[in-house]
């Protein structure tokens, strides 16, 4: 695996790339981590990359502005340029840009979901890991959001969407409800997994992840990403 950082027009921004060499392009995944714009969370990017790698997927990383560069709409822009650059260099990378998409968590769910309701998105599916989707906790993180449940429209692409029951920062009520709802009004494919148990912020919830989340680890949660494999499978 080639392991590398592209950086990107808009400052504080890069594209973490890591690039399986392959005798074919592979589907590929945009990961966008959470952090409350305070970090960029390593239980959401790397390790998360390198376990999509290793189930045959190209995989990438955006690092958009944190700390004292955040800004929300720095952060859409970062995600937009990562794109461009992806499906500009698709060749050299071995991505199948048909096989393109985004996935966020948290902060950064906020971020994928808007980027896949924007005109023309180049993301054909879209995972949300318990996303942030009102601007309900932007005090909180000190950024200035949007509600992207008011972006959907018919031509946004097919979404899985997994969270807990438990979850007190963005909780199913304010957040994954309402977008799941609008999804569905605008004939939007949506599969929905809210777990009992687990919370927010695990991440794959498994020890991979745990070790660097303060050993947060959710077995039945962790079954997210093999449904999410799955689900993929059934995208025509």
């Amino acid at each position: 695996m080639d392991i590398q950082n592209v950086s990107l027009f808009q400052s504080f921004s890069s594209l973490d790339v890591y690039h399986s060499n392959s005798d074919e392009p592979l589907p590929a995944v945009v990961i966008i981590p959470g952090g409350s714009y305070n970090k960029i969370m390593e239980r959401d990017s790397e390790r998360v990359a390198i376990t999509f790698a290793s189930h045959g997927f190209q995989a990438f990383v955006v690092r958009y502005p944190v700390v004292e560069h955040k800004d929300y709409q720095a952060a859409k822009s970062a995600v937009a340029q990562a794109f461009d650059h992806i499906v500009a260099h698709a060749d050299e990378l071995d991505v199948d840009v048909n096989r393109l998409g985004i996935l966020g968590f948290s902060a950064g769910g906020q971020l994928a979901a808007a980027y896949s309701n924007i005109a023309h998105t180049k993301a054909k599916f879209v995972g949300l890991g318990y996303p942030v989707i009102k601007p309900t906790i932007d005090q909180r993180m000190g950024v200035v959001t949007e509600d992207v449940s008011r972006l959907v429209n018919k031509e946004t692409p097919a979404t899985f969407i997994w969270g807990s029951f438990n979850d007190e920062v963005t909780p199913f009520n304010d957040h994954i409800l309402p977008y799941v709802k609008t999804l569905r009004e605008h004939q939007v494919p949506v599969e929905l997994h809210e777990f009992s148990t687990g919370t927010h912020g695990l991440a794959l919830a498994n020890k991979y992840t745990g070790i660097v989340n303060h050993n947060r680890v959710d077995e039945h949660m962790s079954k997210w990403f093999p449904l999410f494999l799955d689900w993929l499978k059934t995208l025509k």
